[in-house]
């Protein structure tokens, strides 16, 4: 088994490889493992211990974010290193303040796995939700590192759980601790004899409502919105598109915002195209903003221009559609009405952002997996559409403003009476493992 993980593991490395020729992405991944162990080397110091987060990516970063955080609050003379597998988290947090290093992870072999340990001399190792790697887990197990899985989440249909899941088994045994978001997960874990399980929920609810209350202002947003009625669409696909630009057909005295998930120059001539060149990109739109900041100090007369500008623009736009990374988390402040994407493919992004602020959640089909989304669907706070019908009787509901914020309310409860996973999980670790 550990030869068909071996195998798999260089099968998929070459896979990004090829497609690194074509995929900017792909190129980034192997860009930054160049030489990545020697760069470690150069820039890590041999006498520190560090304390180790790996994350997947940006989404898994800002799950296990809270913790991080109040344990450098609490602890504030440790040093943190961070390692990310994919590119859309190393790259937007590489300069993370927090950390004294910011890493990709090594390609996971053996070699790989002993070097990078024994260069950061961890004392003790935390992964968020996702990403079990053999020879890293291994090694840390060898070493006597604690290890520690936060906000994880199993289904019987994981590889763990199944009949040829004998190599995946074993390194659920090498975690010293699983903090899970619910109780299935916790039988599911017993039943394979790993008693060291705590069901302590999910540490997004606690980021989402830090954000929720510590949210930018986005002074371009708030102008383009002014008191109009506003839809968000966050992490967009293709499929959410379709639905959502017939939505704006329909409801043309609505704002609409569109966060998509990819951002290339040709994802976005795509969406401007399907909304009929009715939509302008937060770039055009703030340019003036930024013109105007830019100055050590603004006229009066500079104000007037800028906001006369803003008053051209939102009579000839109603969409606008944003062109960066970073900014989704904040956006859902001036929003009414928020519309997740993902649920036409592999799964839905994250909906608990928009919630937190009290604001209804739509998504598409293929939510099943996401036990937020399913919570939210249950208690009203949320709905699920596959169709644009669908999508549109949602919207009718919507028109009534009392009935729009009370379903709100249901969803921004919901986000608050399921925080405290990172006081469950800080605490445990402050107690049992040298910091």
């Amino acid at each position: 088994m550990l030869f068909l993980y071996n195998f798999g593991i260089q099968l998929y490395t070459l896979a990004i490889r090829l497609a690194a020729l074509k995929n900017k992405k792909a190129a980034l991944w192997i860009d930054g493992r160049k030489d990545l162990l020697k760069g470690i080397e150069k820039e890590v110091d041999p006498n520190i211990q560090y304390t180790w987060f790996h994350f997947a990516s940006l989404g898994e970063f800002e799950q296990g974010r809270p913790v991080l955080e109040q344990l450098k609050s609490k602890e504030p003379e440790i040093h943190i290193l961070i390692t990310f597998f994919s590119p859309s988290g190393y790259e937007i947090r590489k300069n993370y303040e927090l950390a004294d290093h910011v890493f990709y992870l090594p390609v996971d072999t053996a070699k790989n796995a002993s070097e990078f340990i024994r260069l950061i001399n961890p004392k003790l190792a935390v992964f968020t939700k996702y990403e079990y790697w053999y020879h890293y887990f291994n090694e840390l197990n060898n070493q006597k590192v604690p290890l520690y899985v936060i906000s994880g989440i199993f289904r019987k249909e994981q590889i763990f759980f199944k009949w040829y899941g004998t190599l995946h088994r074993q390194m659920l045994g090498w975690v010293s601790y699983f903090f899970v978001q619910n109780e299935e997960s916790k039988l599911l874990l017993n039943a394979l004899g790993i008693k060291k399980v705590k069901v302590s929920r999910d540490t997004r609810f606690d980021r989402v409502s830090q954000n929720a209350q510590h949210s930018k202002e986005l002074t371009p947003i708030a102008n383009f919105c002014r008191t109009d009625k506003v839809f968000i669409a966050g992490s967009t696909w293709p499929e959410d598109e379709k639905l959502i630009a017939e939505l704006t057909k329909e409801y043309k005295d609505w704002k609409f915002i569109i966060a998509p998930h990819e951002i290339t120059e040709a994802k976005l001539l795509a969406l401007e195209k399907l909304l009929d060149g009715k939509s302008i990109r937060y770039s055009e739109y703030s340019r003036e903003e930024k013109s105007g900041s830019s100055k050590e100090e603004k006229s009066e007369s500079l104000e007037v221009e800028n906001q006369s500008q803003y008053a051209i623009l939102n009579t000839q736009y109603t969409i606008l559609i944003i062109d960066n990374i970073g900014m989704l988390s904040s956006l859902y402040k001036y929003g009414h009405i928020a519309y997740i994407g993902g649920g036409f493919g592999t799964g839905i992004h994250n909906t608990l952002e928009a919630a937190a602020f009290g604001i209804p959640v739509i998504f598409g089909p293929n939510y099943h997996k996401f036990k937020e989304a399913t919570d939210l669907l249950k208690l009203g706070g949320g709905f699920s559409v596959q169709k644009y019908i669908e999508l549109n009787a949602v919207m009718q509901k919507f028109q009534d403003d009392r009935l729009c914020n009370s379903v709100g309310e249901i969803a921004a409860k919901y986000v608050k009476s399921h925080q405290g996973a990172t006081e469950i999980i800080l605490n445990y670790i402050l107690n049992s493992s040298p910091c």
